[in-house]
């Protein structure tokens, strides 16, 4: 692991919003360390600047610098597939879920096994949210619950079903006591961390709403649809704070897109957010005009899993079959996105 060797990117082709080739670039050498992890990369979230902790099919939770690859910890606990990973912004916890109906908290710095259990699904838990002080946890679940932790004791504070809610993502919405919920029932809800219930629920999508991210100011979030054969697979930005509608839709591609983030405000770039997607490609689109920027087809990749953000303009990518990808933005005279590293 973090072992670097050379590897010759095939990725020359820039593509168009429709998928038309527009020019070729010059070949590059992508940093490529050893993977992290034996198995497909199911999970990645930002940890601190330069670190990051990632979850796979091998079962174990990574904590690694993206910068070196390296990986600095590991954790192993789980009996199946890590199916999400979180932490709150600059904490030495990361939390991880599994398709063995297990929540689990770890410390950075403290032993290789769990300090915290949050038992209680009875089904594989799908969704990860932690509060900004790292105090409370929810979780969501195929068994259509979302359930509400101290993270500190372990102990449910609160537990909510609603019939055919069948869990897909969870995130907190910065400074506020709100979580953004995705759900296979096509919906995107708004609950009321306080009471566990709620708040609002967006206008159904025709298709099964896979991931969702809120923006730093609490204004908006995105959700992702599934889709296949171009049909579906579309983002969509919502209003949480005026109309509490949608305000925008991100269509181009061509299967599910399996993860939607927004990316800090940079000094040049626009207000932009990127996409990840089974079609293998990770697509960056202006947030206000919905145009799509950048498109960058990671061959061999196979079904990509999940984004992290890490700075305005690197991005972690996690594959089935490749491992987790650094994506770099460069402002030339247009945006292009580039693979960098992979470990």
């Amino acid at each position: 692991m973090g072992k670097l060797q050379s590897k010759i990117s095939f990725h020359t082709a820039k593509y168009r919003a429709d998928g038309s080739v527009e020019e070729t670039r010059p070949v590059r050498a992508i940093r490529q360390h050893g993977p992290v992890h034996t198995d497909a990369v199911t999970s990645v979230a930002a940890l601190k600047p330069d670190l990051c902790v990632s979850g796979g099919r091998d079962k174990s939770v990574a904590v690694c610098s993206w910068r070196s690859g390296a990986a600095l910890r590991r954790f192993i606990g789980h009996e199946r597939e890590v199916t999400k990973v979180t932490s709150a912004l600059d904490s030495n916890r990361v939390f991880s879920a599994s398709r063995d109906k297990t929540v689990m908290m770890w410390e950075l710095h403290g032993t290789s096994g769990p300090s915290q259990h949050f038992p209680g699904h009875d089904l594989v838990v799908t969704g990860l949210a932690v509060s900004p002080d790292a105090s409370q946890l929810c979780t969501g679940s195929r068994d259509n619950t979302v359930c509400k932790w101290d993270t500190e004791t372990g102990m449910c504070l609160g537990r909510a079903t609603i019939s055919r809610n069948l869990v897909t993502h969870l995130c907190w919405v910065p400074g506020e006591p709100y979580v953004i919920q995705t759900s296979e029932d096509k919906t995107v809800r708004i609950w009321d961390s306080r009471e566990l219930q709620v708040a609002h629920t967006f206008p159904a999508k025709r298709h099964i709403q896979t991931c969702c991210d809120v923006s730093q100011d609490g204004r908006y979030c995105l959700s992702s649809s599934s889709g296949s054969a171009g049909e579906g697979g579309e983002a969509t930005l919502w209003d949480l704070r005026q109309t509490r509608n949608q305000v925008r839709e991100y269509k181009g591609h061509f299967q599910t897109t399996t993860s939607c983030v927004f990316f800090p405000r940079g000094p040049a770039l626009a207000p932009s957010i990127a996409t990840s997607s089974y079609d293998s490609t990770v697509k960056v689109w202006d947030r206000d005009t919905g145009a799509c920027l950048a498109t960058l087809c990671l061959e061999g990749s196979g079904p990509l899993a999940s984004l992290a953000v890490c700075d305005s303009s690197t991005l972690l990518c996690a594959s089935f079959n490749s491992g987790i990808h650094v994506l770099q933005m460069s402002d030339h005279a247009d945006l292009v996105l580039e693979e960098v590293a992979v470990f």
